[in-house]
């Protein structure tokens, strides 16, 4: 079980396993201490270097201090395309153990570019933020709250590096990795969190940018619905009705048994289904497997088990819950907890405001959208539940620090690509359009029918990465 549990955190940032890359060799620019490049396991992806790159703590320049970021580079002479940068998600996640895969997923793309990988601050293992409470409680559940005591350990341990490690500081940092790669643009493809950093640098330096490739979007832009994740709980009715009219049809509305259920849960207000549900396409992206582990044992078919659930039989449903609980044993280098805090409590707009309201001040307005918040807002799910996501309760007692930006507007007028899965639940496709809404002309969205969250990964078909390898080779 811990095992699956692993290998489900590492699929709910975007990445699956695929073939290796061939090997090449070529030096860096302004880059330190080379050294082979590892995978996960320890073992050296050939055809990579690594090198380490010193950041500014702060950009700004008025809080002393520096970092260290990892930075994966493939070998080899100059390609034809130039460089393209792959920003992965969390925010938490490595990106450099992850670089193999990419190329083997798109190896004609990076026949044409060079692919350069980063571990973001707080990520990978020159410099991840361990809160070893918060890690072992939550490891990388974006829904499941961690304790009050994890969160103020977690605080205890940042000190006063906590306000450094949002998205503004990101984007400065890969300014940097730009600088000391020697390149004057690159493409920028980014999934889940990534795409968010990857618009944001876009926008903060549009003339650095070729081609910007966005995929399983976060939009550029935070609002409240977002920190409640509004658009997230009222997805899942979408998702599941659609499943539900694949051959052969349930014959019963899943979003209504939804509903029940989250009704009939006084204890948690549905809070661990809403992360079981939306873990579940990491599973299953039809919800409807009865086996989706072969041989294991472990329980399928969430749609079939919340409608035995609700006719009185919960054992299905709850062995589901328990396997989608948030996992453990995976360490902060692959998957920071802390750092997946200190980053959306500098970022997210909140009902209290921004990170800037004091502690003792937040609460109240809490209490209010508890009040005011209308039920289709968050229907099949309730007021509770949108209040319940680690978002709030982790950045309730989240220190007060200066917010990060939150930028407005359009999306520059760069050659722009969007990619999102029509089962995706981590990152639904209302979100991709929301972010078409504001992107420049001649954009596309390529929706993948049948997909889930990060299509370049984990797509079990080649829809959506010919639409890449057309869009960045034609």
């Amino acid at each position: 079980m811990k095992k699956i549990r692993r290998t489900l955190a590492a699929l709910a940032c975007g990445f699956a396993v695929v073939a290796p890359a061939s090997t090449a060799h070529a030096t860096a620019q302004g880059l330190g201490d080379p050294r082979p490049c590892l995978d996960d396991d320890g073992a050296v992806q050939p055809g990579f270097t690594c090198w380490k790159l010193t950041v500014p703590l702060d950009h700004s320049g008025r809080t002393p201090g520096t970092l260290d970021l990892q930075v994966g580079a493939a070998d080899g002479p100059a390609h034809p395309k130039g460089t393209l940068l792959f920003l992965a998600g969390g925010p938490g996640q490595e990106g450099v153990a992850l670089l193999q895969r990419i190329t083997g997923r798109l190896p004609e793309v990076f026949e044409q570019y060079r692919l350069v990988m980063i571990d973001q601050r707080g990520t990978g293992p020159l410099g991840a933020v361990d809160c070893p409470a918060m890690q072992a409680q939550i490891g990388g559940s974006d829904s499941a709250p961690a304790t009050p005591d994890a969160v103020d350990e977690c605080v205890r341990l940042l000190g006063d590096r906590a306000p450094f490690y949002g998205t503004d500081q990101s984007v400065g940092d890969i300014e940097d990795v730009r600088r000391a790669l020697g390149v004057d643009t690159m493409t920028v493809d980014g999934v889940s969190y990534g795409s968010f950093v990857a618009a944001r640098y876009a926008i903060a330096h549009p003339g650095h940018v070729a081609k910007l490739i966005m995929d399983s979007v976060v939009p550029h832009r935070w609002t409240v619905a977002g920190d409640l994740n509004l658009v997230g709980l009222t997805a899942q009715p979408r998702v599941l009705r659609d499943a539900c009219k694949a051959a052969p049809a349930c014959g019963f509305d899943p979003a209504q048994d939804l509903a029940a259920l989250v009704r009939r849960r006084t204890a948690n207000g549905g809070s661990s289904l809403f992360g079981a549900v939306a873990g579940y396409e990491f599973i299953d992206p039809t919800y409807r497997n009865p086996d989706p582990f072969p041989g294991s044992g472990l329980p399928g078919d969430i749609i079939g088990a919340m409608h035995q659930a609700v006719a009185g039989d919960t054992r299905r449903l709850d062995a589901i819950e328990a396997m989608m609980s948030p996992a453990d044993g995976t360490p902060a280098s692959r998957l920071s907890a802390g750092l997946h805090a200190a980053t959306i409590c500098d970022d997210l707009r909140f009902p209290w405001g921004t990170s800037a309201t004091p502690k003792e001040l937040r609460q109240p307005f809490v209490d209010l959208t508890a009040r005011t918040l209308p039920s289709s807002a968050t229907w099949p799910y309730t007021s509770a539940v949108a209040l319940a996501q680690s978002s709030v309760q982790t950045c309730l007692r989240w220190p007060a620090e200066p917010p990060n930006s939150n930028p407005s507007g359009r999306l520059p007028g760069l050659p722009t690509l969007i990619l999102g899965g029509d089962r995706d639940l981590s990152t639904p496709l209302e979100w991709a359009r929301q972010e078409l809404a504001v992107s420049p002309p001649g954009t596309d969205l390529v929706v993948v029918k049948g997909a889930a969250h990060s299509i370049q990964n984990r797509e079990p078909g080649h829809a959506g990465r010919d639409a890449v390898t057309g869009f960045l080779l034609g």
